[in-house]
C-alpha cells in the first residue's frame, strides 16, 4: 500500500511518500485473501503519513485519486461492516464454478475464469452461504475505502470493466451475465454515479486531513490502466509489458475492437479501451524461486552469462494457475529433465526463460489482433531489477524491449489521469514518460527460443490438453 505525491508534471516528488507491506492469506486449497478492513487501515495510515509531510512543507494538493488490483472484490452488510473478505483475483478455489459461468467473452471481454466475479459469486453461495446472505453490496476495495472515507461508495469504470460483470459496448452491467448469477442488480454499484469525485470527506477525516478536503477525489482506476499509461504507453501503437507479482501484456484499441484468442478486453475509461493479456505467475515465481532454493549471490551475472537452453530442463511456470491464454485455474507447474547435474541456478533460469516465452505466446496473439507494436515499454519491479531478466525477455520476443525509468508507473498512471481530469494537462499524452535503456534481442539465439517454446507447447500438451 503506498501513497505518493506527484506534481503538475507528472513527477513523483523524492522524499514524500508513505508504504506498508501486506500480505495475502492463502490457503493449501487455492484461496486468497485479505482482510478488507486490515487494508483499509494501512490506506488510512498510509494517507495520514503524506499529509503530515504536505502540512509541513506547505504543499496545496489539486486532486486525489488511486490505482487499485483489479477484478478483486468483497462484501459488505447493510451497515457497510465487511460480511466477506477481500478474494484476490489470484483465488482459484471457484474453478469448478467456471462451467457455470455463461459464455460473455464477446460482452464482458472477460472469459470465463476464477479470477473474476461470476465464477466467484457462484463458489460464495454454494461455499459459504450465510456470508453471502448476510451481504447487501458486492463492491471492489477502493468503493469499500471510499464509503469509509466519504460516507458513500463510488466506483471508476475501469474498476467495473474488468470484473466479468460489465458489457462494455452497452457501458453497463451484462444482462445475460446477472441473470445466470445469484445477485441482484441493486447490489451493485449505480453507473450512473461511476467516474465521479467525491469532496466532502466524513467529518473525522476532514479535521486530520484539511489539506486533502475539499479537493476532487477520482475513483481508482485498474491498476493495469494506470501501468500502461504510467510506463509511457499512450499511443496505439506501443504495447506495455509489466512483470511484478504477476504479468501482463496491453495496447489501446479501438472500443469496437474485436476480442480473439485469449484475450481480454478492459477500460481506463468510458471512451478507451485496453485489449491484452495477463499472467498469474510472474515475478512470485521468481520470489518464491529464490527464497526456496536459497540461490547465491551473483544471480544476475551468471544469467547474463548463460546461454538459453543450457540448464536442459523445461518448465512449466504455472505455481497459481494460468490465465492468459489458457484460462485455467487447474494447472500447476512442473519441471522435466532434472539431473543429478542439476543445480538451483538452473531450475531458476529455466524459470525466467518460460515465464519469457508465455509472454511471446501473448505477444503474437496480441500483435494479431491490435496490430505490431512500434515499440514495447517494460515496467514492473520484478522485471526492472534484473537487466538479465529484461535481456531474456527481449530474445523471447525477438524484438527490442524498452525499460521504463518510471520506477512507480501505476502510481505515475493514476496521477496522469487526474491531472487529465482537472485539465492541468489537455491529454494523457502531453506529458511523456523517459525512456531507459533499450534491450536488443541476440539473432543467434532465435533458434535456440524457438525451440524451447516448441518443448514448453509439447509438455503442456502431454500434461494437461489430455485432461482438459
Amino acid at each position: 500500500m503506498r501513497a505518493l505525491l506527484y506534481d503538475s508534471g507528472a513527477r513523483q516528488m523524492e522524499g514524500y511518500g508513505a508504504h506498508i507491506a501486506y500480505k495475502v492469506r492463502t490457503t493449501p486449497g487455492g484461496g486468497a485473501e485479505i482482510d478488507p478492513e486490515e487494508l483499509a487501515q494501512h490506506s488510512i495510515d498510509c494517507l495520514d503519513e503524506l499529509h503530515r509531510q504536505v502540512q509541513e512543507a506547505g504543499f496545496k494538493i489539486a486532486a486525489v485519486t488511486g490505482s487499485a488490483f483489479w477484478h478483486s472484490f468483497c462484501g459488505v452488510d447493510t451497515e457497510g461492516k465487511p460480511t466477506l473478505p477481500i478474494l484476490h483475483l489470484l483465488d482459484t478455489r471457484s474453478a469448478a464454478e467456471v462451467g457455470r459461468v455463461p459464455e460473455t467473452h464477446s460482452a464482458t471481454g472477460c472469459p470465463a475464469h476464477s479470477s473474476y466475479w461470476p465464477a466467484k459469486l457462484l463458489w460464495l453461495e454454494r461455499k459459504r452461504p450465510a456470508e453471502f446472505a448476510a451481504t447487501r453490496r458486492f463492491l471492489s476495495f477502493p468503493e469499500y475505502l471510499f464509503e469509509k472515507l466519504f460516507g458513500e461508495a463510488r466506483v471508476s469504470t475501469s474498476m467495473a470493466s474488468a470484473s466479468g460483470l460489465w458489457n462494455q459496448a452497452d457501458g453497463n452491467y451484462d444482462s445475460a451475465t446477472l441473470e445466470a448469477l445469484p445477485i441482484r442488480r441493486e447490489q451493485l454499484a449505480d453507473p450512473a454515479s461511476m467516474d465521479q469525485p467525491l469532496r466532502n470527506l466524513r467529518g473525522e477525516y476532514r479535521k486530520m486531513w484539511p489539506a486533502y478536503a475539499g479537493c476532487p477525489w477520482f475513483p481508482a482506476i485498474g491498476d493495469g490502466a494506470a501501468n500502461h499509461i504510467g510506463s509511457g504507453c499512450l499511443a496505439p501503437g506501443q504495447f506495455s509489458l509489466m512483470v511484478g507479482t504477476t504479468g501482463a501484456m496491453r495496447a489501446f484499441v479501438s472500443p469496437a475492437a474485436i476480442l480473439r484468442g485469449g484475450l481480454w478486453c478492459y477500460r481506463l475509461d468510458s471512451n478507451r479501451a485496453l485489449m491484452g493479456a495477463a499472467l498469474s505467475n510472474g515475478g512470485d515465481v521468481y520470489a518464491w524461486l529464490k527464497q526456496t532454493l536459497a540461490m547465491p549471490r551473483g544471480i544476475e551475472a551468471r544469467l547474463d552469462a548463460s546461454e538459453p537452453g543450457s540448464h536442459g530442463l523445461t518448465f512449466l511456470p504455472f505455481l497459481a494457475g494460468e490465465r492468459s491464454p489458457y484460462w485455467r485455474a487447474d494447472l500447476r507447474g512442473a519441471i522435466t529433465g532434472l539431473s543429478l547435474a542439476t543445480e538451483p541456478f538452473h531450475i531458476l533460469h529455466a524459470a525466467l526463460e518460460s515465464i519469457s516465452l508465455r509472454f511471446r505466446e501473448i505477444y503474437c496473439a496480441l500483435s494479431s489482433a491490435a496490430g505490431v507494436p512500434s515499440e514495447v515499454i517494460a515496467s514492473g519491479g520484478a522485471l526492472l531489477n534484473s537487466p538479465a531478466w529484461t535481456q531474456i525477455m527481449a530474445d523471447s520476443l525477438g524484438r527490442p524491449v524498452v525499460a521504463s525509468t518510471e520506477r512507480e508507473a501505476s502510481c505515475r498512471g493514476a496521477a496522469l489521469y487526474a491531472l487529465e481530469r482537472i485539465g492541468a494537462i489537455p491529454s494523457l499524452d502531453s506529458l511523456s514518460a523517459s525512456p531507459g535503456a533499450t534491450f536488443s534481442p541476440h539473432p543467434q539465439f532465435e533458434a535456440a527460443y524457438a525451440r524451447l517454446l516448441q518443448e514448453q507447447r509439447s509438455l503442456y500438451s502431454k500434461l494437461f490438453e489430455t485432461n482438459s
